[in-house]
């Protein structure tokens, strides 16, 4: 398996790809996770790749591991990713060899 690209190689690409400097890439790149993260109680979506949304989990029992002891477990809310259909066909597609 390939090894996952770095920040810093993510942002080499994307300085080529547009003539652009790192630090203009990195400022883009900073300025949309702030974006996406003070969006994503109102949903925030990357078209072609996904959404954050939040999520409310109920309240539910669970079970120590260690002690296999019945527990309670809080309603929490949590945020979750959701990959698009397109971005989800597209890796597939090559990663299954069509």
């Amino acid at each position: 398996m390939a090894k996952a690209m770095s920040k810093s190689a993510i942002l080499a690409h994307f300085a080529e790809k547009f003539g652009m400097k790192r630090k203009q890439v990195a400022a883009i790149f900073d300025e949309l996770s702030a974006l996406a993260y003070r969006e994503a109680k109102n949903q925030f979506t990357i078209p072609g790749i996904g959404k954050l949304v939040m999520v409310e989990r109920a309240a539910r029992m669970g079970r120590n591991p260690a002690t296999g002891e019945a527990i309670q477990i809080p309603a929490k809310t949590v945020v979750k990713f959701r990959v698009a259909k397109a971005a989800k066909d597209a890796i597939l597609q090559k990663k299954n060899g069509k």
